[in-house]
C-alpha cells in the first residue's frame, strides 16, 4: 500500500521526521510531497524545493530512504485543480496523511483514505518558530535533525534569512 505525505518543510524538523515515521508505520511506500514547489526565496518559503529535498534525505537514514520517493508538488490557486495536479505528478496512492482540513474534504470525495498526523512539540516544532529563533539568534539547533541542522549551518540560515 501506498501513502502520500504533503508538507513545505520550511526547514525540516524533528516533527516531520516523527510525521515520516508515524506515516510509514502504515505503507509500505511513502510518496512525500513537497508542496509549494514553485515558491522560493519568499519570507514564509525561504527554501527552494531542492534545498528541502537535500535537508530531508540527509536526516533520514538509509532504511527511510528505501521507502520513499520525493516529488515536487506546485502550489496553484484552484484546490481541484492541485489535487489533479498531483495525480500527474505521483503515483497511485491509497492513504493520505495531512491534517489540513480542505485536504480532507477534497480526498474523502475520492476512495483515498485521510490519516491525521499526530502533532510532535506543535508549538515549538513548526518551521515559522525555527526561522524565527534562527533569525534572532536564539538556540534552534535542538529543534531539527542533524541533516537539517548541517544544511542550514552550511547555507548560513541566519544571514540567508534575514536578506529575504
Amino acid at each position: 500500500m501506498n501513502g502520500l505525505l504533503i508538507g513545505r518543510f520550511q526547514p525540516f524538523h524533528l516533527g516531520h521526521l516523527e510525521a515520516l515515521r508515524f506515516a510509514l508505520s502504515k505503507v509500505d511506500k511513502l510518496w512525500v510531497g513537497l508542496g509549494s514547489s514553485n515558491l522560493s526565496t519568499q519570507k514564509n518559503n525561504p527554501f527552494s524545493a531542492e534545498q528541502r529535498k537535500e535537508m530531508i534525505l540527509s536526516s533520514i537514514d538509509d532504511s527511510i530512504k528505501e521507502k520513499i520517493l520525493i516529488y515536487f508538488i506546485p502550489d496553484l490557486d484552484n484546490h481541484i485543480k492541485w489535487i489533479e495536479k498531483i495525480d500527474t505528478i505521483v503515483p497511485k496512492f491509497d492513504i493520505i496523511f495531512s491534517n489540513d482540513e480542505l485536504t480532507k474534504h477534497l480526498y474523502s470525495k475520492r476512495s483515498v483514505q485521510v490519516i491525521p498526523i499526530p502533532f510532535l512539540k506543535r508549538d515549538k516544532l513548526s518551521g515559522t518558530n525555527i526561522r524565527d529563533l534562527i533569525i534572532s539568534d536564539q538556540k534552534w539547533d535542538d529543534l531539527v535533525p542533524d541533516g537539517t541542522k548541517n544544511f542550514l549551518e552550511k547555507i548560513n540560515a541566519k544571514n540567508y534569512l534575514k536578506n529575504l
